[in-house]
């Protein structure tokens, strides 16, 4: 796979004839990969290269000025499971003002014939173009009859359309089934690991303190089974998102991810991780003693050791 980063406007790029999947792609769900594999089989098909067109940072950030979007993958995630998905090309356009100032026209003319695409795959609700305005029925209109189209249609889960709002509900309330379901694998998200108020060693549970990077979505507050990566090993462990209510007025604490690794004590300050969010155990409570936290998460520890061992 090639990747190919562009920033509008562009200078000319040479494509081979290709079938193109479009969308943002938040997440990679099983929505986007009925998208891209509808992509695949059409390329296959017609004999052409096979690509995925997707954009960065999210129009939300740009056309509404908002500071921050927290994204279901990052790009370095993306790209990882496109790569996984076997596809020829991985263009991500910089979605900039000007970019977004584009008409539907000006989109199909500077970003689908130029870059020879000949068949478009999306999803029933993708638009593109200024406001949206242009959609897949629109599409032979602007390309002059010069490419043709596929939707796909809803990709559903006992009834419930999948997509990226879902998940990020799901992930809200601490839903990890249904955010595994729809994504048809584990929930990721990448960190740091940086200096925390030892208060975990002192009670005899280390943990390791991570700082979240790429602006990825974290779940609801409370205690989770996990997996965290370090040096491209996958561990077990536990890990409590929240504010340390034993200790700590919420109001005045930054939201904490905090990992315990299960037999596990090497020094790991500084260390790129990631975190593979299994299974929520239980919402963050204050306790009335530090007693009664030990005893707590002596529960939590057993009960992750016992899923490891029954689920592996």
């Amino acid at each position: 796979m090639k990747t190919i980063r562009i920033k509008h406007p562009h200078a000319k790029i040479d494509f081979p004839e290709m079938v193109i999947a479009l969308g943002f792609f938040d997440g990679v769900h099983k929505g986007h990969k009925e998208v891209i594999l509808t992509a695949k089989k059409e390329a296959m098909k017609r004999q052409l290269k096979c690509g995925v067109m997707t954009f960065f940072p999210h129009p939300k950030e740009v056309l509404r000025k908002e500071k921050k979007v927290n994204y279901l993958t990052s790009l370095n995630k993306k790209e990882e499971l496109m790569f996984q998905l076997e596809i020829d090309y991985l263009i991500i356009i910089e979605f900039n003002e000007d970019f977004s100032d584009l008409n539907p026209q000006q989109f199909v003319d500077r970003y689908l014939i130029d870059f020879n695409i000949k068949h478009v795959v999306a999803g029933f609700d993708y638009s593109y173009g200024r406001l949206g305005k242009g959609t897949m029925e629109t599409l032979p209109f602007h390309s002059r009859n010069k490419l043709t189209y596929t939707i796909v249609g809803k990709v559903e889960e006992n009834g419930e359309k999948i997509s990226s709002t879902s998940i990020r509900k799901a992930l809200s309330v601490g839903n990890l089934d249904k955010v595994t379901n729809f994504l048809g694998r584990y929930y990721e998200t990448d960190g740091v690991v940086v200096e925390g108020e030892q208060r975990g060693r002192q009670i005899g549970f280390p943990t390791a303190n991570i700082a979240s990077t790429n602006q990825t979505f974290i779940p609801d507050n409370g205690v989770y089974i996990v997996k965290i990566q370090i040096n491209n090993q996958w561990l077990p462990a536990v890990c409590n998102v929240g504010y340390k209510p034993t200790f700590h007025d919420k109001n005045k604490m930054d939201l904490t991810i905090e990992v315990h690794i299960l037999n596990y004590s090497k020094d790991i300050y500084g260390q790129k991780v990631k975190i593979q969010w299994i299974q929520k155990m239980r919402n963050e409570v204050k306790f009335e003693s530090v007693n009664d936290l030990v005893n707590q998460l002596k529960k939590d520890v057993f009960n992750a050791k016992y899923f490891f061992q029954t689920s592996e």
